[in-house]
């Protein structure tokens, strides 16, 4: 899986992009990441990718050249990528969404700066625009880092195992269960007995009305859309959560 990322700020990926899980999948072969410097697609002498906007308001945005030339340009060397643009306004980035994306052969992500970029580049190139939360960072790379980091974890082959996705918070609808490793005891608090027993039915109920009951307390709001089996419905009812269907 190929990534394009463009940016006015490539120097700020070296480290995120540089070490564990990224640097693991690139290692391997199994996703490629290149870094485009939107400045290097401008036509002026002071490589100007900023104006003032249409109607008055504060602040200023991206020009609309720089950022055609520069999407044109790369979907030469990705050319079934899906563009996408990191922005508050955009769909909020959850596990099924970075699932989807997984499955793509190439992303191209722009990431925006100042109050935005031109309306006619969302219009014309951006097939998805992407939230990582309602709030608003000062430019889209940091937005970027988190969509790339998410997407490569769900690539085949990148994790040591690919079970580790699949049993991750949200993979089900639900929020993982708790883990515990060695030692059997710590600071007075003991492994659960099931995780102990050897028995891996019981191991596989006990994580399972974890999960559950770690969803319930943190957020009921994900048991709405969580596929449960009646048993998960009664185990829920023992907790005195009626609001499932």
């Amino acid at each position: 899986m190929r990534f394009d990322i463009l940016t006015l700020f490539p120097d700020m990926f070296g480290g995120p992009f540089d070490e564990s899980i990224i640097r693991r999948g690139q290692d391997k072969g199994l996703i490629q990441i290149a870094l485009h410097q939107i400045r290097d697609y401008t036509v002026d002498r002071h490589r100007t990718v900023d104006d003032a906007p249409y109607g008055g308001g504060a602040g200023m945005l991206m020009k609309p050249e720089p950022l055609s030339a520069a999407i044109e340009s790369v979907k030469k060397l990705n050319t079934d990528a899906t563009v996408l643009l990191t922005t508050p306004q955009g769909r909020p980035l959850t596990q099924k969404l970075a699932q989807e994306l997984s499955l793509k052969p190439g992303l191209i992500i722009i990431c925006g700066r100042y109050e935005g970029i031109d309306e006619r580049i969302h219009q014309h190139y951006v097939d998805q625009e992407i939230s990582i939360g309602d709030y608003v960072l000062s430019g889209g790379e940091l937005a970027a880092m988190v969509l790339v980091d998410s997407v490569t974890r769900l690539v085949p082959g990148v994790l040591g195992s690919d079970e580790s996705a699949q049993t991750d918070s949200f993979g089900d609808g639900l929020l993982e269960y708790p883990q515990y490793t060695r030692p059997p005891e710590f600071n007075g608090l003991p492994v659960p007995a099931p995780l102990l027993s050897g028995n891996h039915a019981e191991i596989i109920r006990w994580r399972r009305e974890q999960s559950l009951k770690r969803t319930a307390e943190r957020r009921p709001d994900l048991l709405t859309q969580a596929v449960l089996s009646d048993k998960d419905r009664l185990f829920l009812k023992s907790l005195g959560v009626s609001n499932v269907s």
